[in-house]
């Protein structure tokens, strides 16, 4: 019982009233299921939603993440950026902290005036009705695209994808797959009119008849502009990786240090940044799944998904590999390029030295 009121508190972030409701649906008619009861076991066992720690913890915490994603994250993302590693702490007090440790930040972030407004009303019914897809190009000069999926019910990315130029068969294979894989199938796919989408929207209409609902389109390709919920995404993202990183590279570029006519050059300032800005996006994403959304339809992303979660679980033998997707594709008259290169490797022909730099 302890490890179940714990993964329920801490890890879902549960009120007890919650689970007093919870509990007493699962045994009716059983004594000690009230939330004054809930409370009492939560307090001798030392269970808490938010940290215990003190301000001086709390302000130390905020600090060395501050130091590892710099001053961008405000207090609902820093909250989930903490929680994503294990540390609850409440929301104001993440922002005290956030004042204590860094005020100028804090206050070019309470002034700033850009804000992405949607005025079209969006309405999703439940975590696998829609998928958004769309890429990023703000580093496509230096070889890095990026691709992001978001659940347009739950508002969680799904899946992130960085590669040097965006590939349909990179795509299926590293984005589209993965989260059949993990997740299942969406009833529906929003993405651009882009032909990078082309091999993920075949299969995704191959398996079409096994979606929770089956009476909507399974893709739907329209202007990147009406892709909202995919390109809100992209605001975070640019601000808090794709920026400081293409600052660097354009001082390096005009310093001299880098080359980007040479294609031994290329290659490699590509590298290089898609791993430096994996290790951004990857902090990004996961601080975006565990902040709390404000406003009516808001919530925590990776919660709403568990609690609605509608995407149909697809058998892995179903789900073809990029080999046998692209032979099939093909069949119907398709021509793939397989892989589109940024550059030239300078070890190409050196396996041997390849390896050692895996």
């Amino acid at each position: 019982m302890e490890d179940f009121v714990h993964s329920k508190v801490v890890g879902e972030q549960w009120t007890h009233l919650q689970l007093s409701c919870h509990l007493q649906s699962l045994y009716p008619g059983v004594r000690g299921f009230s939330v004054r009861s809930i409370q009492r076991f939560c307090a001798s066992k030392d269970i808490h939603r938010t940290s215990q720690l003190d301000t001086n913890e709390v302000e130390q915490a905020v600090t060395e993440a501050v130091t590892k994603v710099g001053p961008t994250y405000g207090r609902k993302t820093m909250k989930g950026l903490l929680a994503s590693e294990g540390k609850v702490i409440g929301e104001e007090r993440v922002g005290r902290a956030l004042r204590q440790v860094n005020p100028v930040h804090h206050h070019a972030r309470q002034t700033v005036t850009a804000r992405l407004i949607n005025p079209i009303p969006y309405h999703a019914d439940y975590f696998g009705h829609k998928l958004h897809i769309d890429q990023n190009e703000k580093l496509v000069m230096y070889g890095v695209t990026h691709i992001c999926a978001v659940d347009g019910y739950s508002r969680m990315i799904v899946g992130f994808l960085s590669m040097p130029i965006k590939n349909t068969v990179e795509i299926y294979s590293n984005l589209y797959r993965p989260i059949l894989s993990e997740y299942g199938l969406w009833d529906q796919i929003r993405v651009d009119q882009g032909k990078e989408w082309y091999l993920m929207l075949f299969i995704q209409e191959q398996l079409a008849h096994l979606r929770h609902n089956t009476q909507r389109p399974p893709h739907l390709q329209t202007s990147s502009k009406l892709n909202h919920s995919v390109e809100r995404m992209w605001v975070e993202i640019n601000g808090r990786v794709n920026y400081p990183i293409k600052s660097c590279l354009i001082s390096l570029q005009e310093s001299g240090e880098i080359n980007m006519e040479d294609e031994h050059v290329k290659f490699c300032v590509s590298w290089f940044s898609i791993r430096v800005a994996n290790v951004g996006t990857a902090m990004a994403v996961s601080s975006w799944n565990h902040h709390r959304i404000p406003g009516k339809k808001g919530g925590i992303p990776i919660q709403l998904m568990r609690e609605n979660n509608m995407a149909m679980s697809v058998p892995y033998t179903l789900i073809p590999e990029a080999t046998d997707a692209v032979q099939l594709m093909e069949s119907k008259g398709s021509h793939l390029t397989w892989f589109s290169s940024f550059g030239s490797d300078p070890l190409a022909n050196r396996v041997d030295l390849a390896q050692q730099s895996c």
